[in-house]
Parts: C-alpha cells; sequence; structure tokens
C-alpha cells in the first residue's frame, strides 16, 4: 500500500510540474492527450511499377504504351512479368505486379470478385471495352462453301467430323481452343461438354496466343477448314473475314448451370495492386482517363499486319509518334510535354523487355 501512495503523490508532483512548465497560453495535456499519438503507416513506396505482361497483342502493346508514358512523362521506373491470365492475375492479388490492363469478364468472374472482396486489387476503370468471344470461329470461305454450315450443332454431323478432322484427331473435328493457362481454357471446355460435343470433337489447346493466332493465318492463306477460339480485339479478327457459329443466347441461368450457350459479351477492365493508390497517384490518375478502345487498337493491328517484322515496341512507338491527339488527353501537361520531348530523343523506356 504504501508503494502505491508513493506512486500516486510522484503522478501529481509530475503533472503539476508539466503544468508549471507549460508554455504561456496553453494549459497542460491531461494524461490522455499527453501519451504519444499513434504513428500512421507510412504511405506504400513503389521503386518499380510492374505491369502484368499477359501474353497476347494488345495486353502488350497497351503495357509498352503505358510504360513510355510512366517512365518518360511521370519519372517512374517500370517492368514486366511476362505470362497468361491466371498466374499473372495471383500475382497481382499478391503484389507481385502492380497493373493489369485487361480484366476479361466475365472469363475471371469467380477470381476477380473474391479478389475484390478481400480488397486485394482495385478497379480503375474500362480498358478495350466490351468484346466478343466464341469458341467456334470459322473462316467465311468455308460458310460460303457450306451454307449449311452455321450452328455448334452441326460439328456432330458426320460431314463437318470428317471436313475438320485431322490424322491426330481419330475421327474427331480438330477444334482449336483457348490458350493454356487462360481463363476461357476451362470455360470452353466446359461447353464442349455442355454441347455435348465430347464424342465430336477434339480439343487443341496451343500453349500461347501466337500459336493460337498461327494456326489460323495458317489455314486461311491455304482456304483450310479451321474451327476455333477468337475474340473480337485479337489481330485474326481484326484482320481476316471471319463468322462465329450460331449458339444458344448467354443468360446467367445457363451460365451458371453448364455454360451450354454463347458467351457474354465481355467487359475488360483496368486492374491495380491497392499499394499502388497511395505510391503513385499521378499514375492513377492517367490509368483513369485511359482510352485505348477497339477502334483505337483496330489501327495498331492493321499497321502491325502491314509491318509484319514489327514488335510490341515498334507498334507502342508509332502509335505514340503518331496518335499524340489520343494519349495527350491522359496525362497532365507537363507529362505531355516530357513524353513529347522522349519521343522527339527516339528514347526507349527501361523496363521495356528486349524483342
Amino acid at each position: 500500500m504504501r508503494v502505491q501512495y508513493r506512486l500516486l503523490i510522484l503522478s501529481l508532483i509530475v503533472i503539476f510540474v508539466a503544468g508549471a512548465c507549460a508554455p504561456a497560453g496553453q494549459s497542460a495535456p491531461s494524461e490522455e492527450a499527453a501519451a504519444p499519438a499513434a504513428e500512421e503507416a507510412p504511405a506504400a513506396s513503389i521503386d518499380t511499377i510492374i505491369f502484368s505482361d499477359l501474353n497476347w497483342s494488345s495486353a502488350q502493346i497497351q503495357n509498352r504504351v503505358a510504360q513510355y508514358i510512366v517512365e518518360k512523362g511521370y519519372g517512374y521506373s517500370t517492368d514486366v512479368v511476362f505470362g497468361s491470365t491466371l498466374p499473372l492475375f495471383q500475382g497481382l492479388r499478391n503484389g507481385d505486379t502492380h497493373v493489369t490492363l485487361e480484366i476479361w469478364l466475365p472469363n475471371q468472374d469467380e477470381a476477380w470478385y473474391e479478389a475484390l472482396g478481400n480488397e486485394e486489387v482495385v478497379e480503375i476503370g474500362h480498358s478495350l471495352g466490351k468484346d466478343w468471344q466464341s469458341a467456334f470461329v470459322i473462316p467465311k470461305y468455308l460458310q460460303e462453301q457450306y451454307p449449311e454450315l452455321d450452328s455448334v450443332d452441326d460439328l456432330k454431323d458426320e460431314q463437318f467430323k470428317e471436313l475438320f478432322a485431322t490424322a491426330e484427331t481419330g475421327g474427331k473435328a480438330r477444334l482449336v481452343s483457348c490458350v493454356i493457362g487462360w481463363a476461357c481454357e476451362e470455360v470452353n471446355a466446359a461447353q464442349v461438354i455442355g454441347y455435348e460435343l465430347e464424342d465430336h470433337v477434339h480439343i487443341v489447346n496451343p500453349g500461347d496466343g501466337a500459336a493460337l493466332n498461327a494456326d489460323l493465318y495458317g489455314a486461311y492463306e491455304k482456304e483450310e477448314p479451321w474451327v476455333g477460339y477468337q475474340w473480337g480485339t485479337n489481330d485474326p479478327a481484326l484482320i481476316l473475314d471471319l463468322v462465329r457459329l450460331e449458339e444458344p443466347a448467354y443468360s446467367e441461368e445457363c451460365w451458371e448451370a453448364n455454360k451450354a450457350c454463347a458467351y457474354e459479351d465481355a467487359d475488360i477492365l483496368i486492374a491495380v495492386h491497392p499499394d499502388l493508390v497511395d505510391a503513385a497517384p499521378d499514375v492513377i490518375a492517367m490509368l483513369e482517363a485511359w482510352d485505348f478502345n477497339i477502334e483505337v487498337y483496330k489501327e495498331v493491328a492493321r499497321w502491325l499486319n502491314n509491318n509484319s517484322d514489327a514488335s510490341s515496341n515498334d507498334a507502342a512507338l508509332w502509335w505514340l509518334n503518331s496518335k499524340s491527339d489520343i494519349w495527350s488527353g491522359w496525362v497532365t501537361d507537363d507529362a505531355a510535354a516530357a513524353i513529347e520531348e522522349a519521343l522527339a530523343a527516339n528514347e526507349i523506356p527501361e523496363g521495356w523487355p528486349t524483342e
């Protein structure tokens, strides 16, 4: 008890002395106020902004454009991590990458809404906009030759199974489906089951987007039979004359049940890791203004088709040099001036991959 009494007396003396020593015009702080305030957590710091380098052309070209703007206009370092949809989305959730310029919904619905709910990602806005996709696309010349070939159910017909069959397919129609590791790989496989096509088609999954496109380009050049997966902003769909086989219209009930219906038009979003929001608000503002829509990309795809040896880096430079009236609306005046200066000097971002 004596110890407690002495501690009480000592506390009162300390409070009295603190009050006597307080600057003029200020009262002594209360015991609660005298306690040091908890420090706020420092804002996230990011030395290098890392982009998810998805393995198809539109995503890579958008990345190169964004990297140029971020490095030359805003002074940040950039880098990329190359890969496919599912592992790169997990990388974004984990903070291994900071920006993904093409989140495809509904393909990634389940993982996307889970990540949003866990506050692992932040939606910034739209990228390409809305786009179609289908696992059952044929060249128009083929439908002109076989006008009765107009539906996914026609792939059950022996005539058309034989038309698309190859030595490796065991008498089934060869269906060039989605790329390994993309979200649509699982969706397209479910559609084949939903349409009861397992005994009629043999699925081929290319290793990357370039292999998928090369397969179609090779058949198209020779006017050979081809059926497979494409989407509206993929280069062949913007350049070649293609037809989608008829499917039952999309409905949420069908999609949730067995996916025996057409894809809903894709909604293509921009997402960032939450750390980037505080670490680079100027980059976030630029991405919120981003408008690299399908009509914009169509010009790039056609330029690439006419310049077959060009890389994604070349395409980005061509677009930045020729379309300043578009991208200058996404950035500040100071950033625009710095980017123009860098373009005039033929500067290349350090974060661009060597192609």
